[in-house]
């Protein structure tokens, strides 16, 4: 389904069964005495973000690591692979919810419900911030806990009362730094209002880093060459640019000729980089049109070339990315890859990497045009805030990268 069709359904479905579901819930809990009850099964939440199940994993860890709970998550099926990457969550513990057609959509919902059951969920952790769905899931799922974003008295996206821990977001901190607070919220001793009144250091954000096989990184080096006959690790030097962004926000993409200028601008500063635009099979014929633009043999489109499990070697491989503020940026966290990532509508300071990335920010004074108060949809049609970054700023980020592959291969 597309991305507005699913707005609607979430706002004019999701509105009234939230009211309707949380009238129920408070009439239950009239005949139930609650009582404090310790996480064994807890279940995640967050259907739409490939990014977002990187950013929360210090989180999962954190509740793995303090509780010794049996950790599950729910994420859209376009979206899981994502949650591979680090292996936190083990694969039977996945409920993978279609939403490419509206049956298959309600069909999965509905199973969903028994799945939670059947694995004994005791805690839901709720990661969305404006996803009514997601707060039907979580107020259905049978659990004790269920830990969530709250508005409290600030303008915010109506979600029905489920909650029994509600903590509020904050929109000055990253948001890896909310979901240990959701956490902090479930393990706390004492009922708060609001949760969670504890301090997450950036020691606590810290992703674990992938590993990986000599066999499979002799596999991406031979799927390169492949593409580039003459290609000779020692000689070429591989540079990633990833001009693409999910149809979630398109307001994200930088300008198609500004990718085309900066590459060419590479080339004629580095002659031993090698060029591998990348993006999923989909992105393919777009990678293809910026490739024919550069009109290099250097410049190769890699886009659908390689899996997304295997995006993490391909980047321990490489020099460094640059990239839009989409799902790569937080895929390479897992390695020690430099990227630098372009934003616009969204801020570095909520949804910046946690890897050895460089944001290029102009900061206008429209930006960030996205947030939770907004349902993440902005009237923006002209993205004057990346359309302003010209090449040579981006150049001027990379330029000591660059330099630096200069110095190895003269």
């Amino acid at each position: 389904m597309k991305v507005d069709t699913m707005r609607k359904i979430d706002y004019y479905i999701g509105v009234p069964l939230c009211f309707l579901g949380s009238f129920f819930q408070t009439v239950l809990k009239l005949f139930k005495k609650r009582s404090k009850n310790i996480p064994k099964n807890v279940l995640f939440i967050e259907l739409s973000e490939m990014g977002s199940a990187i950013l929360v994993d210090p989180a999962m860890r954190k509740l793995q690591k303090t509780a010794g709970a049996k950790l599950h998550f729910a994420i859209f099926r376009k979206n899981k692979p994502s949650l591979n990457l680090l292996g936190t969550i083990e694969d039977e513990n996945i409920y993978a919810i279609r939403e490419d057609h509206l049956l298959t959509f309600i069909t999965d919902t509905l199973k969903f419900f028994f799945w939670a059951r059947k694995r004994k969920i005791d805690s839901v952790l709720d990661l969305e911030l404006f996803s009514r769905f997601t707060a039907l899931l979580t107020g259905f799922s049978g659990a004790a806990n269920k830990v969530g974003f709250h508005a409290y008295f600030n303008e915010g996206l109506y979600r029905g009362s489920f909650l029994t821990h509600k903590v509020i977001y904050n929109p000055h901190i990253h948001i890896a730094k909310n979901f240990i607070s959701l956490v902090n919220a479930l393990l706390a001793d004492k009922k708060e209002i609001p949760y969670s009144k504890t301090f997450v250091s950036d020691d606590e954000i810290v992703l674990s880093k992938i590993k990986y096989s000599d066999s499979e990184k002799k596999l991406i080096l031979e799927i390169v060459q492949d593409c580039y006959k003459i290609f000779k690790p020692e000689k070429n030097k591989i540079i990633l640019i990833n001009p693409n962004a999910s149809e979630l926000l398109i307001q994200r993409r930088w300008p198609q000729a500004y990718f085309e200028q900066l590459i060419k601008i590479i080339f004629a500063e580095c002659s031993s980089a090698l060029v591998l635009i990348t993006g999923d099979p989909r992105e393919r014929q777009e990678a293809e049109i910026l490739k024919n633009n550069v009109d290099n043999e250097r410049c190769i489109n890699f886009a659908g070339k390689v899996t997304l499990a295997q995006l993490p070697i391909l980047y321990s491989i490489s020099e460094f990315m640059v990239t839009n503020d989409s799902g790569p940026p937080h895929f390479a966290a897992v390695t020690d890859m430099p990227t630098f990532v372009i934003f616009g509508p969204e801020t570095p300071a909520l949804y910046g990497s946690l890897g050895k990335s460089t944001p290029i920010y102009a900061g206008l004074a429209c930006s960030p045009c996205v947030s939770a108060s907004n349902h993440r949809k902005t009237a923006c049609r002209d993205n004057i805030c990346l359309q302003i970054i010209k090449p040579e700023r981006v150049f001027a980020a990379i330029k000591g990268e660059l330099e630096k592959i200069n110095a190895q291969t003269k």
